[in-house]
């Protein structure tokens, strides 16, 4: 089987990790697994095995000819018989089918705000969906969504995975602000849905009582005015030596091993990658309870999940964790634990190949 990744980007969101995973993942059981890139080179570039064909098509616009004509030559040169489409990437998949009619689409759906189903535009996607053989999706209500909306019956649900290679394998570079041992981390984009005004807010009470932890929010700053009003936030409440943005960083591992606890304030999810990238490296985590997060983290067994709306809560368990160390170490080993069991690198890719090859078969 000869199989590309396509992703719009390689900043560092879910779904471009994801691509990169599967594109990593598949060199090892396909004969062929590549990945392109069509408007936009990231941080992620530097996790990109060896083994895995890259190609960069510097997509200028949505209806960009030139790039979809290197793209049928990359395509075309390689053998490919499937492309896996990440998120938004599936439009130029689909212009690819129509002026290369062999190829099989596979759409993988990585939308984040699966509290807000209702509100999402269809149109085009009605468009593309008799071009597409299968669709991937990355939690249950995607794959309802689906199936009730889209009217389409070959989706699969599978979850998000990491490999630990990807992440030990980097050059350590960053360097975290803050005292060791008591700094919080929260891998996120800066986007409205990951309502990273909780996380001030646990900043300002935590100051308020004198304790000396840190807050560092590591993840895409778009510059927008998300991202102006958390900087604004940040300034009038005096949490300058509270809390830290980092922006985009391809050092995840050296940055979650400077940190103690792990944290994701989001009100809206599917499966978030930075969420397994905690349980990767043994973090106790306090999450909120959205999207799929609760079917990964039991509370009180391996993390802590608070409903979105208890805010009191989430303070008091943050201070749980601050304060008992032992909790800390308990929850954070029994995470990866879960992480390492159920949701590995060979477990999905397995599940993922057998699939493709039965909608290849029946299509």
């Amino acid at each position: 089987m000869r199989i590309v990744q396509i992703i719009d980007s390689l900043e560092a969101g879910g779904a471009e990790r994801m691509a990169v995973n599967y594109a990593n993942g598949l060199a090892d059981h396909v004969d062929f697994s590549g990945l392109i890139v069509t408007r936009k080179e990231g941080v992620l570039l530097k996790q990109i095995s060896e083994k895995v064909p890259y190609f960069f098509l510097k997509k200028k616009k949505s209806l960009d000819f030139l790039a979809l004509c290197r793209l049928r030559k990359f395509v075309s040169k390689n053998k490919v018989e499937v492309v896996h489409a990440h998120s938004t990437s599936y439009f130029i998949a689909l212009l690819l089918k129509l002026v290369y009619p062999s190829v099989k689409i596979i759409w993988h759906d990585h939308y984040g705000d699966s509290e807000f189903l209702d509100e999402r535009p269809t149109r085009l996607l009605k468009i593309a969906l008799p071009y597409f053989s299968g669709i991937l999706v990355v939690n249950q209500k995607l794959k309802n969504w689906a199936i009730k909306e889209l009217n389409f019956s070959n989706s699969l649900f599978l979850p998000n995975f990491v490999n630990e290679e990807n992440y030990f394998t980097v050059v350590k570079s960053a360097i975290l602000h803050g005292v060791e041992g008591k700094r919080i981390v929260c891998l996120a984009n800066l986007r409205f849905q990951k309502n990273h005004f909780l996380v001030l807010r646990m900043a300002e009470k935590l100051k308020k009582v004198k304790l000396d932890w840190t807050f560092h929010l590591v993840g895409k700053d778009f510059k927008d005015e998300y991202s102006t009003a958390i900087k604004k936030e940040i300034i009038d409440k005096g949490l300058s030596e509270n809390v830290f943005i980092y922006d985009s960083q391809s050092d995840i591992a050296t940055i979650l091993e400077q940190s103690t606890i792990a944290i994701l304030s989001s009100q809206s999810e599917g499966l978030p990658v930075a969420l397994l990238e905690y349980g990767l490296h043994r973090k106790p985590v306090l999450v909120t309870d959205v999207g799929e997060i609760a079917t990964v983290v039991i509370h009180g067994k391996n993390g802590l999940v608070i409903a979105l709306e208890d805010e009191v809560l989430f303070y008091d368990s943050l201070l749980d964790l601050i304060n008992d160390e032992v909790l800390r170490e308990q929850l954070g080993n029994s995470f990866y634990k879960t992480i390492n069991e159920q949701y590995n690198e060979q477990i999905v890719i397995k599940q993922y190949v057998n699939w493709l090859k039965l909608t290849i078969k029946n299509d």
